[in-house]
């Protein structure tokens, strides 16, 4: 292949001004400080850890009331009781306020899972009458196959990015998107379904940029969507997912969480808060190292072709340095055959041969046969691409793995 170019942008870290309002603070200072404001006042450096799964109740008129405020979506009231860790955690309530401050949103609601985050949001279109959902492909291919499925009671039209106002139906509840897309990278440009859509809300998933490379909503998205498993937990140890958007569609996400007992368990919560002060560091170490492992796959003689954002040729919308502020962690790249992908990703010693990403170590996957297994044929990955989440290695030992890897037998 011929030698690569790649687009090198800074990363952005201010957050950007509202109209008419003074620039807040860089994306770093609110990774390290949202949601622990309270921490001097309560005599503490690093938050609390609420375990409690029931709180007392001041009597029974109150903790009546504070039961209905909570099932139904709202948020706890001063002087009310938490009731029931299922309905309410401070601990969890914390971790949503930080990725809220991060994201530029509202409120966030946090989950058990990615996709326990997805489901409710699907859910709570089904239970308003709007079960039409219209979607973009790619997508995490749990998503795919939910959708797909209509397990949860939605219907799906499946549109390229630029017909989305062809598929929108009287019914439809959201436009659900993802960018960077899973596992091939594709960039979708938000601000333009967003116009399509019209009064349709737009769902953005946003795990692999996550809020330092890319702001859905600052484009017109109505809520963003993360599996904050991967980076923004970083760590590989936890399972959590989190919505964030405005108040009213967070307390009609909150209302299906409460029902579903989808809620995040407070200690996952603590961990993902944690992760979240390292955030941008990793976030953009691991950029730089993806940078160099996709120029070098693509000059591999083997390698048909590389997918990541910046290379030539992957980004036609010119997205990257307005929409998305970096190129990413995660790359794809395009071997002969299967069996050359099964071959080298069974070779691999120092990068782990497993699903998942985002997290400090670097992870080699086959989409096909295993995160994107349930897509339709026609919709799946090619047989021969593999997906590589890049961690914080030394980026020589990294090629050194890849090289050895695909080495021909």
């Amino acid at each position: 292949m011929p030698h690569s170019t790649l687009t090198r942008l800074p990363v952005r870290t201010a957050r950007p001004a509202r109209a008419g309002a003074p620039p807040g603070p860089g994306t770093d200072t609110i990774a390290v400080h949202a949601a622990r404001e309270d921490l001097t006042a309560l005599g503490v450096h690093v938050p609390p850890i609420d375990l409690s799964t029931t709180y007392p109740l001041p009597d029974i008129d109150a903790g009546g009331e504070s039961y209905e405020n909570l099932a139904t979506g709202g948020t706890l009231g001063e002087g009310h009781s938490a009731v029931y860790q299922r309905l309410w955690n401070p601990t969890v309530a914390r971790l949503e306020r930080a990725v809220a401050a991060l994201e530029g949103a509202d409120e966030a609601v946090a989950f058990g899972s990615g996709m326990a985050a997805l489901s409710a949001s699907l859910l709570a279109c089904v239970a308003a009458g709007t079960p039409h959902v219209v979607a973009i492909r790619p997508l995490y291919g749990g998503t795919d196959h939910v959708l797909a499925t209509g397990l949860l009671g939605t219907r799906v039209t499946w549109a390229e990015a630029d017909r989305v106002a062809e598929a929108i139906q009287p019914d439809t509840g959201l436009v659900v998107l993802e960018t960077p897309a899973n596992p091939t990278l594709d960039l979708v440009d938000i601000a333009a379904v967003v116009e399509q859509a019209g009064t349709v809300p737009v769902l953005v998933d946003n795990t692999f940029a996550t809020p330092v490379l890319q702001r859905p909503l600052d484009h017109g998205a109505t809520l963003v969507l993360h599996s904050a498993t991967k980076f923004l937990g970083g760590h590989g140890d936890i399972l959590a997912g989190l919505v964030a958007g405005d108040p009213a569609w967070c307390a009609r996400i909150r209302s299906v969480r409460a029902v579903t007992g989808a809620v995040l368990h407070p200690l996952a919560a603590y961990q993902t808060h944690r992760g979240l002060q390292t955030l941008p560091v990793r976030v953009r170490a691991q950029q730089d190292t993806a940078q160099v492992l996709a120029r070098w796959l693509h000059d591999h003689p083997l390698v048909r072709a590389v997918h990541y954002p910046g290379l030539e040729g992957c980004d036609p919308a010119g997205l990257v340095g307005t929409q998305m502020q970096g190129t990413g962690a995660v790359l794809a790249f395009e071997l002969g055959s299967y069996a050359d992908a099964a071959r080298a990703a069974q070779r691999c010693r120092l990068i782990t041969h497993a699903v998942s990403l985002g997290g400090v170590d670097t992870l080699i996957q086959h989409p096909a046969s295993l995160t994107h297994r349930p897509v339709a044929p026609e919709a799946r990955p090619a047989a021969s691409v593999l997906r590589l989440s890049v961690g914080l290695e030394d980026p020589a030992d990294l090629v050194a793995d890849l090289e050895q890897a695909l080495r021909p037998d």
